[in-house]
């Protein structure tokens, strides 16, 4: 029995990672119905930014998560206003190959100023790595990447339905012509989603470097987990990534305990069977993944 609650919890800790990193790619597709393909660059972006922050200037990546905040927020308006708004009313396949482009010279640029090697960082003093729980032993940077998880998160959804700005974002997401007719621009909302999808994929970078190696090409593996946990949870759904993130955790990590051969496969071979039950994910709203802009 403890050793099933062990495993839940640590499941429940890297779901928590894994709804964080895939915010950002549900929230931008939401409003913009964007899949983007270079998410997972945006995220190795975020990781290389922690880890250079506290090798250059000492400043640990918790603390330094406002600043990564608000380069990645710019670097994300630059991406939509430099790039996506050319595609935003294009058909979807020419949104596929600008954001796998982009994410293809990301990783390479990455691999041509970084080169291949793996990064990681000790945020925590030596014995002070793991916390113990009754007679449990938890990595105290994945529950400091948890709490950040849960924090981010929670704010986001208040940010949504508590203040103007949020609900206008989420009238944008529901219905763009509506949106429109009731006076709210909608290229503002872009730019502002864009900024505040990027941002919180930095951060989700930043805090996951203490647990994670960053090198030019781990973005590929996040943007696959993030996939899952986006189309698990229901798209365009923020409580559903929650939902989508700390399932997956969990399954990954019982999973992983039973048949370890199968850890890797087990959470798309249940993404298969969810797809054939319910196309629209747990929480998504039928039809939602095939809204339009016009």
């Amino acid at each position: 029995m403890d050793t099933l609650i062990q495993l839940i919890i640590s499941g429940a800790l890297l779901g928590g990672v894994y709804a964080l990193a895939a915010l950002g790619l549900n929230l931008i597709f939401g409003v913009a119905k964007v899949i983007n393909f270079a998410h997972g660059e945006f995220l190795m972006l975020g990781m290389y930014a922690g880890y250079w922050l506290m090798t250059l200037t000492g400043i640990n990546p918790y603390y330094g998560a406002p600043f990564i905040a608000v380069a990645f927020f710019l670097l994300g308006a630059v991406f939509y206003l430099g790039i996506m708004r050319f595609t935003i009313y294009r058909p979807e396949l020419t949104q596929v190959f600008v954001t796998l482009g982009l994410s293809i010279a990301l990783q390479n640029l990455a691999l041509m100023f970084w080169q291949a090697d793996y990064r990681t960082i000790q945020t925590m003093p030596q014995g002070m790595s793991s916390l113990q729980l009754g007679g449990m032993h938890l990595p105290t940077d994945r529950v400091i990447a948890f709490g950040f998880a849960m924090v981010i998160l929670i704010a986001v959804i208040i940010f949504l339905r508590k203040t103007f700005t949020g609900r206008a974002i989420e009238a944008v997401s529901q219905d763009l012509m509506a949106a429109q007719l009731m006076g709210i621009n909608p290229q503002k909302i872009f730019v502002l989603t864009f900024g505040l999808g990027i941002a919180i994929t930095g951060v989700a970078g930043g805090v996951l470097i203490p647990s994670f190696y960053a090198f030019p090409s781990v973005g590929t593996f996040f943007v696959l987990v993030a996939f899952v946990v986006v189309v698990l949870g229901g798209l365009g759904s923020v409580t559903g990534t929650i939902v989508g993130g700390l399932g997956l955790g969990i399954i990954e990590t019982l999973g992983g305990y039973v048949a370890p051969d199968l850890k890797e496969a087990l959470p798309f071979v249940l993404l298969i069977l969810l797809l054939a039950i319910r196309p629209h994910g747990l929480l998504g709203i039928k039809g939602a993944e095939k809204e339009t802009l016009k």
